[in-house]
Parts: C-alpha cells; structure tokens; sequence
C-alpha cells in the first residue's frame, strides 16, 4: 500500500451564489512560477485565459499544471464576491466576462 501524505488546502469562497455555468478548458502552465514545493499551482478564482479583453471566466479551483497543461473548471456564468478572488480583474476582463456578475462583500 504506497503512502500518501494528505495536505490541506484553504481556498476562499469567492462564490456568492450556488448556481453557476462552468465548462471545461485545458490551463496551460506558462507564466505559472513554482511555490516553495516546486508545484506550479493556477490558483481558483484567476481570470482565464488572460486577466484582459480575451477573458473567458474564472477557475473554479485550484489546478496543478507542474506536469504540464491540465484540464480546468473555468465559470463563465456565475455571481462572485469579488473582494475575495486572488488578482482584481481588469476592467478589460469584466466587460469580456459577460455572464460573470460581480457583487461587493458588505
């Protein structure tokens, strides 16, 4: 039986509803700077593909992309908090991100 060392994770909730479109997209690993572990983490809540006009949606959770390009969670309909998201998104990627609704934490 091969070991297996659990790490717990937190990821903020940046969801401010339960209903959300998300589709599948595959999260390249360039621009991804390794942690101290030497994993090349996407964190949830980064605008994707780029944090400008192109802008899709939003990661879901968190991807590992150390080994190479992997598939993703990306919202592309959702209302999120947007206080809590890990990068502001530019005014550019809100106005491309057409069904992402962004609501302020009171």
């Amino acid at each position: 039986m091969p070991y297996v060392k659990r790490e717990s994770v937190s990821q903020p909730n940046f969801l401010a509803s339960q209903k959300y479109t998300a589709f599948t997209y595959q999260i390249e690993a360039a621009g991804v700077t390794a942690d101290s572990k030497g994993r090349k983490i996407v964190s949830a809540g980064t605008v994707y593909p780029a944090n400008d006009e192109t802008a899709i949606g939003l990661l879901l959770n968190d991807v590992d992309v150390s080994t190479g390009p992997q598939p993703g969670s990306v919202l592309v309909e959702a209302w999120v908090l947007e206080a809590r998201l890990p990068v502001p998104p530019a005014a550019e990627a809100k106005t491309a991100m057409k069904g992402i609704k962004f609501k302020k934490v009171v």
